[in-house]
């Protein structure tokens, strides 16, 4: 599959009447600082009836009235905080045509080739990209990429679904909610919690032991010795893991699906590393907390409102112990990401400048390579699936390529059958290993 990008320009918010003044911008909260400061990328296949380039331009347009961050530009405001400017300077929206049908370019997996069908990652001033790729047969790809510091992936699906209602002239509903500054510390703040080594970590510390560790295994360059390999959970699958990690008496509840998976899946890729029994291993989850806080925030809020869990264990601690060993590691880590915990980081993330000088996020798309480690990025409850611009829903929704050893994505295949596909990039070496561990059940 070749593409071939035919245009390329910035589309701006549409205005009904007299347009907002653009001299105006919106703090960034403790909550955006501390996230990912990088372009994420998703694919979006939409076979026949497509809608024009035209209408969704449009739609994109009228979209961006109600979510004028994404038209924005990030920079400093006098007085030295982060802010997103509401300067209405649009959005990158690029044209492209596939020299052949989807038919012919399916299936995607996950590699280099999905890099063609969004913009580059690379060096973006613009807080969203477009791209509509067409194919001989009228089936369209929508690659889509945003600033991760502008919103969370709860919030990208619901600008996406209100992107979709504007094309088809419908409402958008709901609106979003823009007050950033609802995060207020206490008086006096409480830090109830460790922060250094969670959300935040000291400039003296860096990942080069961790990486001269497995310079070996990445020899050709970064990426070079890295696949990335889809693998394919049924329900059936699902619902047996799911009663086996669970098998522990004295719980009060089965474990969700979700905490039954990523305790397998850490547990397979532990397994097919051969690392040292003595190691320590951990995972980070993201843990949305719009329900979590009290009064809840409502999930309308256009954002990032998501702070980390990170379950760990000794390697071998880990594959001796039965597998609700690991999933009750992780249920744990997750449930003690509660109200109090949100809260003692606002108070902690909220200190003068001068306390923090020496702290940076721990969250670094920098990486690529996280072993021992993890991170597991949960799509499974985004309505990324309803997203309809006219002809119907996506037939595939999938992240695009990212070649980073050890970072997982869960996600909802289009058949909606209760199955999930796990996206997870490993060292090649470590491929064979991972199949077998993966779908056994021993």
């Amino acid at each position: 599959m070749n593409v071939h990008r035919q245009s390329s320009r910035i589309v701006k918010p549409c205005y009904e009447g007299d347009p907002p003044p653009t001299t105006g911008s919106i703090c960034l909260s403790v909550f955006d600082t501390v996230t990912y400061d990088a372009h994420i990328a998703v694919i979006y296949v939409f076979k026949p009836p497509t809608t024009p380039n035209e209408m969704l331009e449009q739609g994109l347009r009228t979209a961006m009235v109600e979510y004028r961050e994404w038209a924005g530009r990030l920079g400093r405001d006098d007085e030295g905080h982060r802010v997103i400017f509401l300067n209405d300077e649009g959005v990158r929206f690029v044209e492209a045509l596939a020299d052949c049908t989807l038919e012919e370019a399916m299936p995607f997996k996950p590699s280099s080739t999905l890099l063609s069908l969004h913009p580059s990652l690379k060096g973006v001033e613009e807080l969203m990209q477009v791209q509509l790729t067409r194919f001989f047969c009228g089936s369209m790809v929508l690659g889509f990429t945003t600033n991760h510091i502008v919103a969370d992936g709860h919030s990208t699906s619901n600008f996406l679904i209100a992107w979709g209602q504007a094309t088809r002239g419908l409402e958008m509903d709901p609106l979003p909610l823009h007050d950033r500054d609802i995060f207020t510390p206490r008086d006096p703040p409480r830090f109830e919690f460790e922060h250094r080594g969670a959300e935040f970590m000291t400039t003296r510390l860096t990942d080069e032991p961790q990486i001269q560790l497995f310079e070996p295994l990445l020899a050709g360059g970064c990426g070079d010795n890295i696949v990335v390999h889809k693998a394919h959970f049924t329900l059936d699958f699902l619902t047996k893991l799911k009663v086996m990690a669970s098998s522990a008496s004295g719980i009060d509840k089965p474990y969700s699906t979700f905490e039954s998976l990523v305790a397998h899946l850490w547990r397979a890729i532990t397994k097919a590393r051969g690392l040292n029994g003595y190691e320590t291993t951990q995972v980070r989850i993201s843990v949305n907390g719009r329900s979590r806080l009290n009064p809840c925030v409502p999930n309308d809020y256009f954002g990032n409102l998501v702070l980390w869990a990170f379950p760990r264990a000794g390697v071998k601690e880990l594959l001796q112990e039965p597998l609700y060993h690991a999933a009750k590691l992780i249920h744990d880590s997750i449930t003690n990401v509660n109200d109090s915990y949100f809260k003692s980081f606002i108070d902690f993330a909220s200190r003068k400048e001068e306390d923090m000088k020496d702290l940076v996020p721990t969250a670094n798309m920098s990486k690529s390579v996280l072993c021992p480690n993890m991170e597991v990025d949960s799509w499974l409850r985004f309505p990324f699936y309803d997203l309809d611009f006219g002809g119907g829903n996506p037939y595939i929704f999938m992240p695009s390529y990212f070649p980073v050893e050890g970072m997982l994505f869960l996600l909802p295949p289009f058949i909606g059958d209760g199955s999930i596909d796990a996206i997870v990039p490993l060292f090649e070496q470590s491929l064979v290993s991972f199949k077998k561990a993966c779908y056994s059940l021993d």
